[in-house]
C-alpha cells in the first residue's frame, strides 16, 4: 500500500508526498510479484489530503510503467481537481497513464534524465472482433487526449502526432520524449529535481 510521508512543515503547513511508481493497478489484478501502485489506495489518501487543515501542498513522485487506464484517469481527475497546491516530478520514465497524471498537478516538472512515452491505448486479454470494440477504444483515447491538452499546453494536433508516430519505438506505435523534449512541446511545465519542486510549494504555501 503506497503511503503518504509528511517531509516537512513550512510556517503555513506540511507537505506531504505521494508516490505513484511501477504498473498501477486497477480493475485487472497484476500477479503478486508485479510492483504495482493500487488505486483504491490512493484515491482515498488524495481526499484525506484535500481535506486536511494541516497539509498545505502535496509532492506527486512519478516513475509509472503503465497499467489500466480506468485507475489512472480516476486518479488523475481527483488530482486535477484538489485545491490543495500539487506538484509533480517526473523520475526515470513516465510511461502511458503516467502522462495524465504527470499534468494534472498544478505544476508539473520531469528531471533532465527521464523520459515520456506516450502511446496508444493497449488491450489484454479477449478481443471481441466488432465495431463496437473500436468505438470503445476510440472512446477512451478520446477521454485520454482531452485531458492532457486541456491541463498541459501541448496542442491537440502534436499529442496525435506523437501517439500514432510510427517511426521511432521498435514493434510499436508512438513517442519517447526527453525532459527538455517535453518541456519544449509544452507536455510538462519545467525540468526541475526535487528541490525545484519543493521550493515551487513552499512558495504557494506561504503566498
Amino acid at each position: 500500500m503506497d503511503e503518504i510521508k509528511e517531509l516537512g512543515a513550512s510556517k503555513a503547513g506540511s507537505i506531504h508526498c505521494l508516490t505513484i511508481v511501477g504498473q498501477i493497478e486497477g480493475h485487472q489484478t497484476l500477479p503478486e510479484d508485479a510492483k504495482a501502485t493500487k488505486y483504491e489506495h490512493i484515491l482515498p489518501l488524495l481526499a484525506a489530503i484535500e481535506e486536511s487543515p494541516e497539509i498545505r501542498g502535496l509532492l506527486i513522485l512519478l516513475n509509472t510503467v503503465g497499467g489500466d487506464v480506468e485507475a489512472g484517469l480516476a486518479m488523475a481527475e481527483m488530482i486535477a481537481g484538489m485545491q490543495t497546491p500539487t506538484v509533480s516530478l517526473v523520475l526515470g520514465g513516465g510511461h502511458s497513464i503516467g502522462v495524465p497524471l504527470a499534468v494534472a498537478a498544478r505544476c508539473s516538472m520531469i528531471a533532465p534524465s527521464a523520459a515520456m512515452t506516450i502511446h496508444p491505448v493497449r488491450l489484454n486479454g479477449v478481443v471481441i472482433g466488432v465495431p463496437q470494440t473500436y468505438n470503445y477504444f476510440a472512446r477512451i483515447q478520446e477521454r485520454i487526449v482531452r485531458f492532457v491538452t486541456e491541463h498541459s499546453r501541448i496542442s491537440r494536433e502534436e499529442y496525435l502526432r506523437l501517439m500514432t508516430n510510427t517511426d521511432e519505438l521498435a514493434n510499436d506505435v508512438g513517442s519517447v520524449l526527453d525532459g527538455e523534449e517535453a518541456v519544449r512541446l509544452g507536455l510538462i511545465d519545467r525540468i526541475g529535481g526535487l528541490s525545484n519542486a519543493l521550493d515551487w510549494l513552499h512558495k504557494r504555501i506561504e503566498s
